[in-house]
């Protein structure tokens, strides 16, 4: 039984989804430290460089040889600029489940390029990888990312209480902890039927490719 993802590349209309690169860390770095990134993930803050550096040389790599998940870079088509992020993780090779996460750059937001990206590796995992759940948990005030969940046909299955630690700005500026509710979603193969075409009529790219 298969238990490593392969070194994957996901095309749609706009985004390439690949592995990351060396030559992605100054971008990496940047998006990492968006206020809303800092927000609502546990990217340490301030994201440096260097920690970029060992997250896409290091980290990654031995995520996915261990078959605990997968990083991928998404980024445009056209200016091979990354965008963002889809991370997954905790996966179960026997249930053939996994938990995706994704960060989108700010200068990328609302171009849905999370529902894109998100769809194209749901996609794939449904398809190629013969996945039989997809599970994302998202911060209850969160609705960016509870929007691209419901966008991708994501069923929202129930409410994990005081399990996220979020980060707000005091009034000093810096960063304090909170503690808040995950929202559990989940994906099944079926549920993505039709969703493609309805996010083709919305403007947004239905094609999927990979190799």
């Amino acid at each position: 039984m298969t238990t490593t993802f392969p070194d994957i590349s996901i095309n749609t209309d706009r985004l390439v989804l690949r592995a990351l690169e060396e030559a992605d860390a100054p971008a990496l770095a940047e998006m990492m430290n968006d206020e809303m990134v800092a927000a609502w993930t546990a990217v340490p803050q301030p994201y440096t460089e260097p920690a970029a550096h060992r997250w896409i040389t290091e980290y990654a790599p031995t995520e996915r040889a261990a078959g605990r998940g997968l990083d991928l870079a998404v980024t445009e088509f056209l200016t091979q600029r990354l965008v963002g992020i889809v991370q997954l993780s905790n996966t179960d090779w026997r249930v053939r489940s996994t938990e995706m996460s994704y960060i989108i750059a700010p200068w990328a937001r609302g171009e849905g390029y999370a529902s894109e990206a998100a769809l194209a590796t749901a996609q794939w995992l449904f398809g190629d990888q013969k996945f039989e759940r997809l599970e994302l948990r998202t911060a209850a005030d969160n609705t960016a990312s509870q929007q691209v969940a419901q966008k991708i046909g994501c069923i929202s299955e129930g409410v994990l209480r005081n399990a996220c630690i979020a980060r707000t700005r005091t009034e000093d500026g810096s960063w304090t902890e909170l503690r808040t509710d995950f929202i559990v979603w989940g994906l099944l193969p079926e549920d993505l039927d039709g969703v493609a075409d309805q996010m083709a009529e919305a403007g947004y790219s239905s094609y999927t490719d990979w190799s």
